[in-house]
């Protein structure tokens, strides 16, 4: 049996219509998962379907809208990804934001708030309505992408990071939970990825020699290189790892 192998498996992912979390469920229809692309804006998500479906041949990608902030739309999206394909057996919480950047002294307490609900709140609500079902069949895989920030401290992006922190210990929380229900909970740890996201990073040469000078590999990630420890976790290959915070950071950290 290949330890990769997804086939039979329903996979919905957030943030999925560009860098980490495109990669990610491009790479899980790949090994053989039935995905739901989802972000805010429906066009995005159906362009990414699209191309899913196109790559492999057949039906195994539905674009399934959301804004995260809202619970509402995280219950309809999780009901229409069961009435879609029966049933959700990986979920991967990778939507996140931050709105500001500067000294934590500063940052508005709306910002704050922001920060907080997307990048913790949504993930914990997304994971009380897939759990239950996980819990009756006795299997079930949460991957939360947090980021290297929850791991040190920073001047200018400090709620994220703190955020990114929480992510780790609800992965941990779930872990301890519900191990006994056979349900996996754990985090990626990306550093520097060249994403849009992180484009003020890396866009400029001089600026990414900067931002990559402490990194052994002296490189800057790509999305796929995230995607690979996603198919890890989601799988067979990763049935024995729970509560863990995977580094994907080229060394950053070390």
């Amino acid at each position: 049996m290949n330890l990769f192998d997804l086939t039979g498996k329903v996979a919905l992912v957030t943030g999925s219509t560009k860098g980490i979390g495109e990669a990610i469920v491009h790479r899980l229809a790949e090994h053989g998962a039935k995905v739901v692309v989802s972000s805010r804006k429906a066009d995005a998500c159906e362009k990414v379907a699209s191309d899913i479906n196109k790559e492999r041949g057949k039906e195994v990608a539905a674009p399934i809208p959301c804004n995260i902030n809202y619970k509402e739309q995280l219950e309809q999206l999780v009901a229409q990804t069961r009435a879609k394909w029966g049933k959700i057996d990986i979920l991967v919480c990778n939507a996140a934001l931050n709105p500001y950047y500067g000294s934590s002294m500063d940052i508005p307490d709306d910002a704050f708030d922001k920060i907080m609900g997307a990048n913790i709140r949504s993930n914990h609500w997304l994971s009380q309505l897939v759990i239950p079902e996980m819990k009756e069949r006795k299997d079930g895989s949460i991957i939360i992408v947090s980021s290297i920030g929850g791991l040190r401290g920073s001047p200018v992006i400090g709620a994220y990071c703190i955020s990114k922190a929480a992510d780790m210990q609800l992965a941990r929380n779930i872990a301890v939970e519900y191990g006994p229900h056979n349900i996996r909970a754990n985090c990626i740890a990306p550093g520097l990825i060249k994403t849009d996201f992180a484009k003020a990073l890396w866009e400029n040469p001089e600026t990414l020699k900067r931002s990559t000078a402490g990194a052994p590999l002296r490189r800057i990630g790509e999305p796929d290189e995230i995607a690979g420890a996603a198919v890890f976790l989601a799988s067979k290959a990763g049935s024995f790892t729970t509560g863990q915070t995977i580094v994907c950071d080229g060394g950053a950290t070390i």
